[in-house]
C-alpha cells in the first residue's frame, strides 16, 4: 500500500513538472520519494505520514531561529490582519532597510525585492549600468539564481568564456560571462591582466554553499577586492545564503572585506519571500527612479514578508545568539567526524557560523573539482539511512546544511546516535 507521501508525489507529477516547484526537491540526486511536509516547529518537521524529522535544511537557510518561532508568527499575523499587500510604501520596509544598512558593513542604500534570484539579477544589471561594461565574472560551483547570465558553466579551458548550463540560455548571453575556479588566485590575476577594463563585476559567494560548503582560501577574497579596485570593476558578494548565517554582518564582516554591492535573501525574510540588493550609495543611486537602471516589483517590500524579516532580524541580534548557534553547529560536525572515524568511514566535515558541510572524502574540498571527488553514492546511502532514522539532511551531496537556534543538545545527540548506526552500515 502506498504511503500518503507516495500518493501525493504521484498526484503532483500529473500537474507539476517532476512533481516539484524547485528541482532539488524532487530527490533526483539521491533517488526515492520526497516527503511532503505538513507542519514544522523549532528544529522539527512532520510529513504527510505523520513522521517527525530533525531538520538540517531549514527551508534552505531562512529558518535560523527555528520553525514557527512565536515572535515571527505573531509579527506575521499582526501584519496580515492589517493588509496582505499595498503595492505602495510602508514604514516597515523603511525600518527593514535601516536595519540592514546598520548591520551589514558595506550597505549604504538598498532596494528590497522578492527573492535571491531577483536580487542578483538586479545587482548584475546595476553593476553593468554603473560601469558601462558588459563582462561579468563568476566561479564554478557558485550558484546565484536562475537568471540567464548566471546559468553558465566553465568553458573548455582557463580564462575562456562560459557555456550555457541550461537550455533556453542563448550562447550570446552566456558569452558575456567568464567562469573561473573558486579559490584560484592566479586565474583571477591573469584574467584581470587580460580583460580588466572590460569587466563590469565579479560575483561570488564569499563562502560557497551551493557546491556543498567550501570556505574561501586565505587571500582569495582579498585578491578579488584588490583586482576590482584596481580595474574599476564592481565586487559583488552574494550573501543570500551567508547573510546572518556566518556572522551577524555576513561573511564580509567575518572576513573584513568590503564589497561594492551585496545581495541578501533567506534570513531577511524569516521564511517568507524577501530579497535585497544594496551597497555603495553612488552605485545604488543609479537604480530607477533615481537613475537609468530599471527595476520594479509589485510585491517588493510586501508588508507580511517584511514583518517576518524584521522579527527574525531582531532575534539574531540578541546577545550570544550567533555564538550559541555556531557552537551547536560545531558540536554536530565534530560528533559526526568522530562517529565516522570510529566506523572506519572516509569522511570529513566543517562548519562556519550555522552552516556546515559533509563530505565523503578524506578532507574538506577547496574547489568545485575537489567537491566532485566526493563519494556521491556513499552520501546517497547515508542520506536515506538518516532519513529513515528521522534526520532530514539536504537531498544532495552538493548542498550545505543549516542549524537553527532551536537545535539543542537533545537534537544533536539524537542525530549523532542515528549517524553512529548509519556509519556502521555503510
Amino acid at each position: 500500500m502506498n504511503t500518503r507521501n507516495e500518493q501525493l508525489f504521484e498526484r503532483a507529477q500529473r500537474r507539476i513538472p517532476a512533481g516539484v516547484n524547485s528541482p532539488v526537491r524532487a530527490f533526483g540526486a539521491v533517488g526515492g520519494t520526497p516527503p511532503f511536509f505538513e507542519r514544522a516547529s523549532g528544529a522539527h518537521l512532520w510529513d504527510a505520514d505523520g513522521r517527525r524529522y530533525i531538520d538540517y535544511v531549514g527551508s534552505w537557510g531562512p529558518m535560523v531561529a527555528g520553525h514557527t518561532h512565536p515572535a515571527v508568527v505573531e509579527a506575521v499575523q499582526a501584519a496580515a490582519s492589517r493588509a496582505l499587500s499595498f503595492g505602495a510604501p510602508t514604514e516597515a520596509e523603511v525600518e527593514l532597510a535601516e536595519t540592514l544598512c546598520r548591520l551589514v558593513p558595506s550597505i549604504e542604500m538598498l532596494r528590497l525585492v522578492s527573492s535571491g534570484t531577483e536580487a542578483t539579477m538586479t545587482a548584475i544589471r546595476l553593476a553593468r549600468g554603473f560601469t558601462g561594461r558588459s563582462l561579468i565574472v563568476k566561479f564554478e560551483g557558485c550558484y546565484h539564481g536562475h537568471a540567464d547570465s548566471l546559468l553558465v558553466k566553465a568553458g573548455s579551458g582557463a580564462l575562456t568564456f562560459g557555456n550555457p548550463s541550461s537550455a533556453g540560455v542563448p550562447p550570446e548571453v552566456a558569452g558575456h560571462t567568464l567562469v573561473l575556479s573558486y579559490n584560484d588566485l592566479s586565474q583571477v590575476e591573469n584574467l584581470f591582466k587580460e580583460k580588466g577594463n572590460q569587466i563590469a563585476c565579479v560575483i561570488v559567494e564569499p563562502v560557497a554553499g551551493n557546491m556543498n560548503l567550501v570556505l574561501p582560501a586565505p587571500g582569495f577574497l582579498e585578491e578579488l577586492r584588490e583586482q576590482c579596485t584596481r580595474h574599476g570593476a564592481v565586487l559583488l558578494f552574494d550573501e543570500v545564503m551567508t547573510g546572518f548565517r556566518v556572522a551577524l554582518g555576513g561573511a564580509q564582516a567575518r572576513y573584513g572585506i568590503r564589497p561594492d554591492l551585496t545581495t541578501l535573501g533567506k534570513v531577511i525574510g524569516g521564511g517568507l519571500p524577501v530579497g535585497a540588493v544594496g551597497g555603495r550609495r553612488e552605485i545604488m543611486e543609479k537604480i530607477a527612479p533615481l537613475g537609468p537602471v530599471y527595476q520594479a516589483g509589485t510585491l517588493s517590500g510586501n508588508p507580511v514578508a517584511v514583518a517576518a524579516g524584521l522579527a527574525t532580524l531582531k532575534l539574531v541580534q540578541e546577545k550570544d545568539f550567533q555564538s550559541k548557534i555556531e557552537a551547536t553547529t560545531r558540536s554536530l560536525i565534530e560528533g559526526l567526524m568522530k562517529e565516522a572515524n570510529s566506523a572506519g568511514v572516509t569522511f570529513s566535515a566543517q562548519s562556519i557560523g550555522s552552516m556546515f558541510g559533509l563530505y565523503f572524502r578524506a578532507s574538506p574540498p577547496t574547489s568545485f573539482a575537489e567537491v566532485m571527488e566526493c563519494d556521491k553514492e556513499r552520501f546517497n546511502k547515508f542520506f536515506h539511512a538518516m532519513l529513515v532514522l528521522g534526520v532530514y539532511l539536504a537531498p544532495s551531496a552538493y548542498e550545505a546544511g543549516f542549524v537553527s537556534a532551536a537545535h539543542g543538545v537533545v537534537e544533536i545527540e539524537k542525530t549523532l546516535a542515528a549517524a553512529r548506526e548509519t556509519f556502521r552500515g555503510l
